[in-house]
């Protein structure tokens, strides 16, 4: 049960989010490319690959809490379907180039945001279990062998 209240409370905050950040307009933006769903589906992934592999790299972190955190809140904040409506639109519209352009700035922007959430958490991991490392007692680690 503990993980569908952390799961619900994900999808609460994801989707509230994004619904406040849709609603914002960027002043003098006048292109056809929907650059909020884009900023919000890049920074979802940034998130997803940052927080994946930082729970992976730390095994201990709380089960619940990280589906909570990736299905839920980041499951509900990115959304797939909206950028398909939004590129099926420019389509219908006959503004072609920038239905491709969308395509291929989401996919390859999205694919290197994951990346690049991918290393920084590498990186975070290592540095915060060396630190763990170093406040290990030396009388414990002898004792280990």
């Amino acid at each position: 049960m503990r993980k569908y209240v952390f799961l619900g409370c994900g999808c609460f905050v994801g989707a509230i989010a994004r619904y406040l950040l849709k609603g914002m307009e960027i002043p003098g933006y006048r292109e056809n490319i929907p650059l909020i769903t884009l900023l919000i589906n890049i920074s979802g992934a940034f998130l997803m690959g940052f927080l994946l592999t930082l729970f992976g790299e730390l095994r201990n972190f709380d089960t619940d809490l990280r589906l909570g955190l990736t299905t839920g809140l980041l499951g509900a904040y990115t959304t797939f379907s909206t950028m398909c409506k939004e590129t099926s639109s420019l389509l219908f519209g006959g503004e072609y180039f920038s239905a491709l352009s969308y395509l291929t700035v989401s996919t390859v922007l999205g694919l290197g945001a994951v990346s690049f959430g991918t290393v920084l958490a590498r990186e975070l991991a290592a540095r915060l279990l060396q630190k763990q490392q170093k406040m290990i007692p030396v009388e414990a680690e002898e004792e280990a062998h």
